[in-house]
């Protein structure tokens, strides 16, 4: 850098110093100090003691681009407003504010995140991802992207992705034999077809709010075994029991029967 003339040494340096740092930042201001995550978080889910909660679509939280810092948010149904304070980038201090006190129907999300949304949280930004650690590991996940919005139950062409035990409650994928295989839609008048995985099937359901129970299945009878066939008979046998309690979150639908065993599958496409 040339040195303009008549100025004296310490300003020079103090220009050079500034300049400097610009760069180094790009230029850009209004960037919170610490974590560096100013704007609008949605949140995936919670991790609490072992166990996953899906979030709900409205559930989010938004950093403010200055400080003091007044962050706001939503449980889930509930807003929120919180100050928050900065460790340095790795930690932050959450002193929740004000809340509303709606009648909500999934307080065990509301009341899960109001708890962990607490204290000293430590904070790993990861391109757009970012996640709030407590002390015992629980932890909240959010993304900067906006959640998919549901798909639709029926018209939907759905890929079986793992199968729900239901004495743990624990979903596992299937094996790589039958992985894409089982398929089915669910027409408007809720009739359903596609394949177990090795028989193509079809089958007359009823609808009660966010039951589904079906009939009786009509099958092919190809010999199916190995990990295919016995995928293809825990399908059957969930199919058969009734009633089957559906819910939707972005493009993964979840169909649990009354002893807890269910599956989980992800849309395609829309059926033709």
């Amino acid at each position: 850098m040339r040195t303009p003339r008549h100025l004296p040494a310490a300003l020079v340096a103090a220009l050079t110093l500034a300049a400097a740092t610009a760069c180094s930042d790009g230029g850009t201001h209004g960037t919170l100090p610490g974590h560096g995550s100013a704007g609008t978080w949605f949140v995936q889910s919670l991790t609490v003691g072992g166990k996953t909660l899906t979030a709900p679509s409205a559930a989010r939280v938004t950093f403010p681009q200055s400080e003091p810092e007044q962050a706001t948010g939503n449980y889930g149904c509930n807003g929120f407003t919180a100050a928050v304070t900065h460790d340095g980038a790795s930690a932050i201090t959450v002193k929740p504010g004000s809340t509303t006190a709606m009648a909500c129907e999934n307080t065990e999300f509301e009341t899960a995140f109001a708890k962990l949304f607490t204290g000293r949280l430590a904070v790993d930004r990861q391109a757009n991802r970012l996640t709030l650690t407590t002390a015992d590991g629980s932890a909240i996940a959010m993304s900067s992207e906006p959640p998919a919005p549901d798909a639709p139950l029926t018209a939907t062409a759905w890929t079986v992705t793992s199968l729900v035990s239901g004495q743990s409650a624990t979903a596992t994928s299937l094996p790589a034999e039958a992985a894409g295989k089982a398929v089915f839609t669910i027409s408007a008048d809720l009739a359903t077809s596609g394949s177990l995985g090795c028989n193509r099937f079809s089958a007359k359901a009823t609808g009660d709010g966010a039951q589904l129970t079906f009939g009786p299945l009509t099958t092919t009878r190809m010999a199916c075994e190995g990990p295919v066939g016995e995928v293809e008979r825990k399908l059957t046998e969930l199919f058969s029991a009734s009633p089957l309690t559906w819910s939707i979150k972005g493009g993964t639908l979840t169909l649990t029967a009354p002893d807890g065993t269910g599956l989980t599958a992800t849309a395609a496409s829309a059926a033709e």
